[in-house]
């Protein structure tokens, strides 16, 4: 499974992004795809994750402001952020954690740069 994610770039303040995550190769249909982030000097910390049911999850710090989706045919999940402030600015991955029958598979993409500028 790859992962191509897409769409950080640089934004004032205030304004908006979309992140894009396609998902290639053998997805498992039960599946968990998320979205993380990194800032300099920090650990990695979840933003939002979906599952293959739809049930959706957020870091506090952005289940006002971003919001997760995915589309199944396309195999691609996507963030839409909000109101983005500074402390938003991180490096973005994707994830995909499959579930098998006896196995589980964890997926990373390659991130993508967002920067917030005050």
């Amino acid at each position: 499974v790859q992962l191509q994610a897409s769409g950080g770039g640089l934004v004032q303040a205030g304004g908006s992004l979309r992140l894009s995550c396609a998902a290639s190769g053998k997805i498992i249909t039960r599946n968990i795809m998320g979205w993380y982030r990194q800032a300099p000097g920090g650990q990695r910390e979840l933003v939002a994750t979906v599952t293959s049911g739809g049930t959706t999850n957020y870091a506090d710090s952005v289940a006002d402001r971003f919001t997760i989706s995915r589309d199944n045919r396309r195999n691609t999940v996507y963030l839409q952020m909000e109101s983005l402030k500074p402390e938003d600015t991180a490096v973005y991955y994707c994830r995909a954690y499959l579930l098998g029958y006896t196995d589980t598979y964890n997926y990373w993409g390659q991130g993508t740069q967002v920067t917030v500028s005050s």
